[in-house]
């Protein structure tokens, strides 16, 4: 294929549909594991759609996201996240080993086995809020989106956090404007705006400290100098971020994956306890909002599937793809949720394995066995094509999903 900029295929690939990856992923798969493509923002990078690079470039010191010289570095999106290189390219290894340290305590599988039966109890509520929607207007839909994806995520990362709740809608509507393109400075803008957010929070958490992971993060610059203010908030901002949004599009998702068959469903309903597990892993393993994936950038040169990837060159790794992959699973593109084993890397691998993976776990768990429980009969109010995607969003998903249970 030639490497000229006119001739490179140009990211996002058209998809069927939100449940579908995009089909020139496969035929790139099986030309080679790795070629070159062009950025949402036009720039050059490299595009792994192989589960075996894939894991080996997340698994590779060698990878960063910060980039050694960042004003020459190759730009994802203009939008304000998944942008371009983070962090600084000297202190990134020692920073990402500091930050481990600290949050690895908050988001431990066994904080987040305490954490369930909280969960269970925020998840009734939003059922109830379905319940009472439906009551109020019997004879429309009830958008699943508004009363369960998105405010569960929210409280569970707000009381996490040791945000308040009322400020629900500032920082969401922060985060929508983040995750925007094509909409100039104003994406930068709201990640600015978040982050300055995240910086007054603290210093609220300064004078009245709670058990939670901001007062945390303001204690650990009592004994580390180096971890000033800007990093903080700008640590805050992105888990406050990413802690709610992947996974309000991975509970839609996974309630469409489910409700798109319904014999499926009803096998799952006819024993949600004893399925969930494998269950949400099928979800996690198949959707894929966005489409787009994780981005890395090369340390130094590496040889990765027969190319050299050069110091500085961008790599774009889409999970969804790499998790399609043929070499690893029969019949990939298949949601199969007995599927055994299912190793996947919804949540990248090695040491950005992301951290909140046992959050998300205990989160779409206790969603997806408790909705099942209360509507056994539950079911899609639209086609899948008739659903309104956020394609110029960098995380994708559905801005609504309608649903009858009656």
């Amino acid at each position: 294929m030639s490497t000229t900029a006119e001739a490179l295929p140009q990211l996002p690939f058209d998809r069927p549909n939100v449940l579908e990856t995009a089909p020139l992923y496969e035929v790139l798969r099986k030309q080679a594991p790795i070629t070159r493509v062009r950025t949402p923002a036009g720039d050059p990078a490299w595009l792994i759609t192989s589960f075996e690079e894939a894991r080996v470039v997340f698994g590779d010191a060698r990878f960063g996201r910060s980039h050694p010289a960042p004003e020459q570095a190759s730009r994802i999106s203009d939008a304000g996240v998944l942008e371009g290189p983070q962090g600084e390219y000297d202190t990134e290894q020692a920073r990402h080993t500091r930050m481990r340290k600290l949050l690895t305590p908050a988001f431990s599988a066994k904080r987040m086995r305490l954490l369930t039966e909280h969960v269970q109890e925020l998840v009734l509520g939003c059922l109830d809020s379905m319940q009472a929607a439906h009551e109020a207007d019997p004879a429309a839909p009830v958008d699943l989106h508004e009363h369960l994806s998105f405010p569960l995520p929210v409280l569970v990362i707000c009381e996490l956090l040791g945000v308040p709740f009322e400020d629900r809608e500032y920082f969401a509507g922060l985060s929508d404007r983040m995750s925007r393109m094509g909409t100039g400075d104003a994406a930068q803008a709201a990640r600015a705006e978040l982050a300055g957010y995240m910086a007054r929070l603290a210093e609220v958490k300064r004078r009245s400290p709670g058990e939670d992971v901001v007062t945390d993060l303001v204690r650990a610059q009592e004994t580390d100098p180096d971890f000033d203010d800007g990093e903080m908030s700008t640590l805050a901002s992105g888990l406050l971020f990413a802690g709610h949004e992947t996974t309000v599009t991975r509970i839609d998702l996974g309630v469409l994956l489910l409700l798109t068959d319904l014999q499926r469903r009803d096998a799952f309903t006819a024993d949600p306890a004893g399925r969930v597990q494998s269950t949400v892993e099928e979800i996690l393993r198949v959707a894929d909002p966005s489409g787009l994936g994780l981005l890395r950038y090369a340390h130094e040169d590496v040889e990765i599937g027969g190319q050299i990837i050069a110091r500085g060159d961008a790599v774009l790794i889409p999970t969804g793809a790499a998790n399609r992959d043929d070499s690893v699973h029969a019949e990939p593109t298949r949601f199969d949720p007995a599927r055994k084993p299912n190793v996947h890397l919804s949540f990248g691998h090695g040491m950005h394995f992301c951290i909140g993976a046992s959050l998300a776990r205990t989160e779409l768990k206790v969603v997806f066995t408790e909705l099942f429980q209360r509507f056994p009969e539950l079911r899609l109010a639209a086609e899948v094509d008739a659903l309104d995607v956020r394609s110029d969003r960098i995380t994708g998903g559905v801005k609504s999903l309608p649903v009858t249970w009656w």
